[in-house]
């Protein structure tokens, strides 16, 4: 029998954004102990939003999330990895190199994560054998595996992702929070670089939201994804400049105080939104939702939210400046 390397008690943290969560589930075996608001509010990722003309369940995954591994380095962890796409060339050769690089990291006991190991989400990988990776993420928390290494971004997506979690050295408070907001405050302008054909990040992706929803053109499953994923956002959002005016007592304590009272706000009204559309297991990204008094609540909700981040993102800017 092929013999199985394996790093005990190593699992991926539940959380709407998967990314996270296995983020953290790595970060917890390493035993880097940070909350949940400084991971998503250190990487940036608290106060990003990108959504879909249609509200489709790509949102929260289809960016370019490279400035989530850079930033992440000041919270003391680096990530290194493998990307590739089913259309290369040397796609098979890719396949053998990530199974590799997991295979050292865990021989190392660095736990690794990659991407649509079960469904279209990100999975902590904490095993391997002969034939494949053992892991943990949506849909099997307890563990799962071997999953072919040939098979590793073999689907319809075609992107194959292989990163593996190690200790680092973290950068001042100060650094952190400053470089985290100047990216929150970069992405909410729809840059080019970070955001694709279709999405809208900042203001114009609750634009996209609510358009869809007062056009009746938004995905049943992605409305109800979306909504469960921007609101775990925004209370870590929150929570991170909470901690953050914590951390740097004296150094912008009002403008701290501004922003928190501001993006929970923001926190609230898009709670409002994931209580008229929760998660269901049988929702389809196949059916479209009608113009009701539902989605009316919701675009009223979500105009109350914009109103609070088009405050908060000036408020952000300015701390930046402060510090």
């Amino acid at each position: 029998e092929d013999e199985m390397q394996a790093l005990e008690n190593c699992q991926w943290a539940p959380r709407w954004v998967a990314h996270m969560g296995c983020i953290k589930g790595c970060l917890d075996y390493l035993g880097i102990g940070i909350s949940d608001a400084w991971l998503y509010g250190g990487t940036g990722h608290a106060f990003v939003i990108n959504l879909h003309e249609t509200v489709c369940p790509s949102g929260p995954t289809a960016w370019n999330t490279i400035r989530l591994f850079e930033l992440g380095q000041n919270l003391g962890y680096t990530i290194e990895g493998i990307s590739a796409s089913k259309q290369q060339a040397d796609f098979n050769e890719m396949q053998a190199r990530a199974f590799e690089h997991a295979q050292q990291a865990i021989d190392r006991g660095h736990p690794c994560y990659g991407w649509e190991l079960e469904i279209p989400e990100f999975y902590v990988i904490y095993g391997y054998d002969d034939t494949g990776y053992y892991f943990s993420g949506p849909g099997c928390d307890v563990g799962k595996g071997p999953k072919p290494g040939q098979d590793l971004g073999n689907t319809g997506i075609g992107i194959l992702e292989m990163y593996s979690v190690a200790p680092g050295v973290a950068a001042d408070d100060a650094t952190t929070v400053k470089q985290a907001l100047a990216f929150a405050v970069h992405h909410a302008a729809n840059p080019q670089e970070w955001v694709y054909k279709h999405y809208g990040t900042g203001l114009k992706g609750f634009d996209n939201w609510i358009r869809a929803l007062e056009e009746g053109q938004a995905s049943d499953m992605g409305m109800r994804y979306n909504s469960g994923v921007w609101l775990e956002c925004r209370r870590n959002a929150a929570g991170f400049l909470q901690e953050a005016r914590q951390r740097l007592t004296g150094r912008a304590d009002v403008l701290f105080d501004r922003a928190y009272t501001q993006y929970t706000i923001v926190a609230a009204a898009l709670g409002k939104v994931a209580e008229l559309y929760p998660w269901k297991d049988d929702a389809s990204d196949e059916d479209v939702l009608p113009v009701d008094d539902r989605s009316r609540a919701a675009v009223e909700a979500l105009h109350t939210a914009k109103e609070a981040e088009v405050a908060g993102l000036v408020t952000l800017e300015r701390i930046c400046q402060v510090l």
